[in-house]
């Protein structure tokens, strides 16, 4: 074996540290910064397939997407959903539901599809106080965002998938935005006690003017329990005497039973340009659909897919150039 001088090992020696010494790993020269959009909402995170060098978290899309996957429809229709989904979040069917309770069904029948949500489904059919709203609401959580100059408040993951849908809209050079102010998103039970009186109060002195009530009638209304008073009204309006705004159609098509609205589990939003064909499916592709028939403006976050509707057991009804998607009962 031929020997290496001692020098040009040295020489060698020198050169590789040299090298060493020298090494520096390519900048990443991109700016965050750059090409960021003007909306007021944020640009949306992260998708399925892109990947964040810096991040061990992976993307809400993939974890929706996961999340979505794991729940799964259930077999039996709505009603199996309703349940296998309030289960999923730990909640009994039988604290939500009185089944015996005409009024509760017809409301389940009527709002139900929020109970399939993603997100945390409401925890009655029907509260009946301010401190079983507010305690749904605290254990919930809220969060609170602009929207075209107002605050909203809801869930958290409802909000998320609403400031996507907003930042698309946007970038095709539309708008989200609510309508009638900050009562498009969450309210109180207060509130939705004062909606049903605007038109039960007014309905119920109108047809006392149309001798199709009597004056103790009306009284005797006026003074029940809202349960019992709201059994009653649709009672009355299986004979006609109707308690909308225009006295001809029912009053759940006008404003939700007090206890009842989607705006209390924060899982509602009232859009502007809920007249927008592009809109709609923009919310739609984010998870909001329309769920209450004849409440145009209403959308209701769900967080499922519009193809995976039907296996949850909800049905499409159009009417008035759109769809709404209701319990198919």
């Amino acid at each position: 074996m031929m020997k290496v001088p001692s020098s040009v090992l040295l020489c060698l020696l020198i050169t590789c540290l040299g090298a060493s010494a020298c090494y520096e790993p390519i900048a990443n020269t991109s700016d965050s910064g750059s090409n960021q959009s003007e909306s007021v909402f944020p640009e949306p995170e992260s998708t399925a397939g892109e990947s964040d060098p810096d991040s061990n978290k992976g993307s809400n899309s993939a974890k929706e997407e996961e999340l979505v996957k794991e729940q799964g429809p259930a077999n039996g229709g709505f009603r199996a959903n309703f349940e296998s989904n309030l289960k999923r979040h730990g909640i009994d069917p039988g604290s939500v539901l009185d089944t015996s309770n005409a009024v509760e069904s017809r409301i389940l029948a009527e709002y139900g599809a929020v109970f399939l949500t993603t997100a945390d489904p409401p925890s009655k059919v029907m509260f009946t106080s301010e401190p079983e709203v507010s305690s749904f609401q605290s254990n919930a959580g809220s969060v609170a965002e602009r929207f075209g100059g107002v605050t909203i408040e809801l869930q958290p993951e409802a909000m998320n998938a609403l400031k996507k849908a907003a930042s698309v809209a946007d970038s095709r050079g539309l708008k989200i935005t609510p309508r009638d102010g900050a009562e498009a998103g969450r309210r109180s039970y207060a509130k939705t006690l004062d909606l049903w009186n605007s038109r039960f109060l007014k309905a119920a002195d109108h047809w006392r003017s149309k001798g199709r009530l009597t004056a103790d009638q009306v009284s005797r209304l006026k003074s029940l329990p809202i349960k019992e008073q709201v059994s009653e009204v649709l009672e009355l309006e299986k004979s006609g005497i109707y308690f909308n705004t225009f006295f001809n159609n029912s009053i759940l098509y006008s404003v939700a039973a007090p206890g009842t609205s989607q705006h209390l589990s924060m899982l509602a939003f009232d859009v502007s340009e809920f007249q927008n064909a592009e809109v709609r499916n923009i919310l739609a592709e984010h998870g909001w659909f329309r769920t209450v028939q004849n409440d145009e403006p209403h959308f209701t976050y769900l967080g499922l897919k519009e193809s995976d509707l039907p296996s949850y057991g909800l049905k499409k009804v159009s009417k008035n150039g759109g769809d709404y998607w209701i319990p198919d009962i």
